[in-house]
């Protein structure tokens, strides 16, 4: 089948696939996005006079049932077709005929990629929103269930001071917000429309951008034709940031609840349906869940280095390299999606030892509640600190295993509420 660039010179079959790549399977999650972008530039097209009323009608009405097959998985495109905007526009040809051919007007395929990603790029950031949300109100609930039971803090790996499970749940809570401070830097960047600025240097048709940003939901415009095009590879690696700043806290969650339920640690434990076996070893319960979550989020911190390296040294204005973006930076958001659902399946389900603190090798933990107890009292901090210690060296501490602790932040004052209001916050800015 000719290509909407055909000149009359057949490509080279291995040319093709090469070039083509993953692009069709890849193109066919934007559908939507350029559907709604499509009706949206035949609006505008009307009201400038380059779409008779009856046009636009004849155009929006298969557009529109081209979203309920869109809709229901009946979509695909045709091996033969090049991407998603070939799709849409034979599509429209085959129903209407030379109709279809004019939606193209004052546009590019270079714009119309654009905002195809954009748009799917703020349907993702909305689709984390939630999902961060949902984890994040899941993280609270545990901090507060557990407010009262203490576990061991550590430092260099090595027992340090008292924490709390309602501390180590509430920390993760509230470094989601620093990702999603990530995703709402990424929404400033990818919610600007770039439809009009065609290949990179506007069109002579008298344009109504305005109108077209109205339409599909952008908050501004990028009004620069050229800086329309440069933001392709600025808007992956946004986005791809945040998904970095999320992928390190899960890394980290994923880490820490590997360790915890260890039977040397015993702190946390989970449902046998939640953990594997060994093919030779009876007792084990593998946390393969979590370490693949690690694993996932390792790789996925690596994608905004891989988008800078794909994108470095080009001049402004479009290059096929950009169509790469793509193959790096959607298996990521799906594998991201992933790794929220699997880390709230986990954290659903998860049982904490009441009791851990009680072993007495943590007794230690509480030397420092001992020193500050002895400065409370009058003594000077260096004297308090050496008394203990060589209580310590000899043998002869016994532990008070209870903590005083007021100040926000503390084990004893977790500011949840106030927490939750920085989370609903930032929240508040990606809409």
């Amino acid at each position: 089948m000719a290509k909407l660039w055909d000149k009359g010179v057949t490509a080279d079959s291995l040319v093709e696939k090469f070039t083509v790549g993953n692009d069709r399977l890849l193109d066919e999650r934007m559908a939507e996005c350029d559907v709604r972008g499509s009706i949206a530039h035949i609006t505008m097209l009307e009201s400038i006079g380059l779409l008779t009323t009856e046009e636009l009608q004849m155009l929006t009405e298969e557009l529109e049932n081209l979203l309920i097959i869109i809709k229901e998985g009946r979509f695909k495109i045709e091996q033969d077709v090049e991407d998603i905007h070939s799709q849409v526009e034979l599509y429209l040809t085959n129903k209407l005929g030379d109709v279809g051919k004019k939606i193209h007007s004052g546009r590019s395929r270079n714009d119309q990629v654009l905002v195809d990603i954009k748009l799917y790029l703020k349907q993702e950031i909305l689709e984390f929103k939630d999902e961060v949300g949902d984890l994040f109100k899941l993280l609270q609930s545990l901090s507060d269930k557990y407010k009262d039971v203490l576990m061991p803090g550590y430092t260099h790996y090595q027992v340090a001071m008292p924490s709390s499970f309602g501390l180590w749940f509430g920390a993760y809570a509230e470094t989601l917000i620093d990702d999603i401070h990530s995703f709402v830097a990424a929404w400033e960047v990818v919610n600007q429309n770039p439809l009009g600025s065609a290949a990179g240097y506007g069109s002579s048709f008298p344009l109504d951008r305005e109108m077209t940003t109205k339409l599909l939901g952008f908050g501004t415009l990028n009004y620069n034709s050229v800086s329309a095009q440069l933001s392709r590879g600025k808007s992956e690696r946004a986005v791809a940031n945040a998904l970095s700043s999320l992928a390190s806290t899960l890394n980290k969650l994923a880490s820490d609840c590997t360790i915890f339920m260890n039977s040397n640690y015993g702190f946390i434990s989970f449902p046998d349906e939640l953990t594997t076996g060994s093919s030779i070893m009876p007792h084990k319960k593998n946390p393969d869940v979590w370490e693949l979550i690690r694993a996932n989020c390792n790789r996925i911190q690596s994608v905004p280095n891989e988008i800078s390296l794909l994108t470095t040294n080009l001049p402004h204005g479009y290059h096929r390299d950009f169509q790469l973006l793509k193959d790096i930076l959607y298996p990521a958001l799906d594998k991201m999606h992933m790794c929220i659902k699997m880390s709230m399946l986990m954290l659903s389900s998860v049982k904490v030892n009441r009791e851990v603190i009680n072993d007495p090798k943590y007794d230690y933990l509480f030397t420092v509640e001992e020193v500050n107890r002895l400065v409370l009292e009058g003594v000077p901090f260096r004297e308090a600190y050496k008394r203990v210690g060589h209580e310590v060296n000899e043998g002869k501490f016994i532990p008070d295993k209870k903590v005083a602790h007021t100040h926000k932040g503390s084990i004893g004052n977790l500011c949840t509420a106030e927490i939750r209001s920085k989370m609903e916050s930032a929240l508040s800015k990606i809409k």
